[in-house]
């Protein structure tokens, strides 16, 4: 069986897969497209060592912030990971806010050899519109249109179309959970956890890989790292940054609550912040159900 982990960044999501991993002999693969980076941890709210209670996770920490992985390449390894823990007798818990990659490893979506599609989640429309002009276009997307600009996006930085049905399911046994917070709660708990996420030492891992900036695409596109670059360049002061980061965390937050609830199958997990473990069982209810 295939348990799906989806929903809004800060909403329990890595808290959840692993009770769950837990409950039903599963092991973990990550669908975050920042947590494959081996040199980001605290910006990407990445799971730590404790918050693993020994469950087995797969697929984070694979690459090195310069390295170009594509959504290809995770199809690829995602898959390839299925089929181990398949032929161990475990069930797999995915886990992750990126929902390209979800579609990507669990779904009909066909990519050519060295063709890469983004969903470019950590742009703004106004950012995706900056980075279509530099191809030249004349006759652009309206700006609010942004399904046309990441498609026009990807068509102009792969040079070709990519082809993709995109919603067949390709496994049999899969349940999709979608964490749902209160929005204004969600909102006012990723402000804090920006707070908490400087006063853990996000500075300083972003100095760390300050020189790697000039050419790694996850650092110049990736919330909490972006931000950072008018820092750099003497621009902003670092108060600033933080409040950047609150804000970018707060639209990707949105963007990945329409992806979820029109893109993927979901059931919904209503989260209690404050009593966590009934969001817990809940999920198992869910799950029950399905097995």
């Amino acid at each position: 069986m295939i348990i799906v982990v989806v929903g809004p960044t800060g909403t329990g999501k890595t808290k959840l897969s692993v009770a769950l991993a837990k409950k039903y002999n599963a092991e973990i693969i990550n669908a975050d497209s920042m947590q494959i980076y081996k040199e980001l941890d605290i910006g990407t709210a990445k799971v730590t060592k404790g918050e693993k209670e020994n469950i087995s996770h797969h697929l984070f920490d694979i690459c090195k912030v310069n390295d170009f992985y594509t959504v290809f390449e995770y199809q690829k390894d995602a898959r390839k990971k299925i089929d181990e823990l398949e032929k161990k007798g475990k069930n797999v818990v995915f886990v992750g806010g990126t929902g390209l990659y979800v579609k990507a490893a669990l779904f009909n979506y066909q990519f050519q050899e060295g063709t890469t599609y983004n969903q470019y989640d950590d742009l703004t429309n106004e950012e995706l519109v900056e980075e279509i002009k530099k191809y030249k276009v004349v006759n652009l997307p309206h700006l609010h249109n942004r399904k046309r600009l990441v498609r026009l996006l990807n068509k102009l930085s792969n040079e070709e179309e990519e082809t993709n049905q995109g919603n067949e399911l390709l496994y049999s046994n899969v349940v999709f959970l979608y964490l749902k917070a209160d929005r204004e709660e969600l909102y006012k708990r990723l402000d804090e956890r920006v707070e908490q996420m400087f006063s853990d030492g996000l500075l300083q891992e972003v100095l760390k890989v300050q020189q790697d900036f000039a050419t790694s695409k996850a650092l110049k596109t990736g919330i909490g790292y972006k931000e950072f670059i008018p820092y750099f360049e003497g621009n902003c002061s670092l108060e600033e940054v933080k409040e950047q980061i609150k804000k970018n965390t707060r639209h990707y937050a949105k963007r990945q609550e329409t992806f979820f609830k029109h893109q993927l199958p979901c059931r919904e997990v209503k989260v209690d912040f404050n009593d966590f473990s009934k969001t817990i069982l809940e999920a198992e209810k869910i799950v029950d159900e399905k097995m």
